[in-house]
């Protein structure tokens, strides 16, 4: 299967945003629960059942063992630093639950996102062999590179950065981007 066809499960220690639940207890079980459903298949693991939640790929579950998504569950939010991004996802999966529309996910802004995608690019590109100046032309356009003198050109620092950015992504920076910034 294409790693760009397949889903990716995430550990609740790496990404803060999978939200562990369990099995609500007898005292805590009574009133109506909507159902888990739809998961999906899921995989199993020594922690418990993982799946994504209706096919969203930023709402994933670990159903810790004894859970059934038909029964009433409880969510498990340690009380850390990742905690607010904690509840901003049990929010998101309690607004679905009751077929409202969740709100969008704030972990990265539609710019980061963008960023992102030219950092991966660039770096891509510079790990194939490319000039500096060759990444700039594929991101920016050949005429916007040739308009200034190269050497000089702010553009030039933008795609140093990209490339840096992108590498630092790859070497395992990309985890800092699954968890929400927080103010010191």
């Amino acid at each position: 299967m294409s790693a760009l066809t397949q889903s990716v499960l995430w550990s609740p220690v790496v990404v803060p945003s999978v939200l562990t639940l369990a099995p609500a207890p007898e005292h805590l079980s009574h009133g109506a629960t909507p159902p888990l459903r739809p998961l999906d298949a899921g995989r199993d693991s020594p922690e418990g059942k993982y799946a994504l939640y209706d096919g969203d790929s930023s709402l994933q579950v670990l159903m810790m063992p004894g859970s059934d998504p038909t029964k009433p569950a409880v969510a498990i939010i340690p009380l850390d630093g990742d905690m607010l991004g904690r509840i901003e996802t049990l929010t998101r999966l309690w607004r679905s639950l009751r077929g409202q529309k969740p709100p969008p996910d704030t972990r990265m802004t539609q710019q980061q996102r963008r960023r992102l995608r030219r950092m991966i690019q660039a770096a891509d590109g510079r790990m194939n062999g490319a000039s500096y100046r060759e990444i700039a032309m594929a991101i920016y356009g050949e005429p916007r590179i040739s308009a200034e003198s190269w050497k000089t050109s702010p553009l030039r620092a933008s795609i140093i950065g990209l490339v840096k950015g992108g590498l630092d992504a790859i070497n395992g920076g990309y985890l800092n981007m699954l968890r929400h910034r927080r103010r010191n």
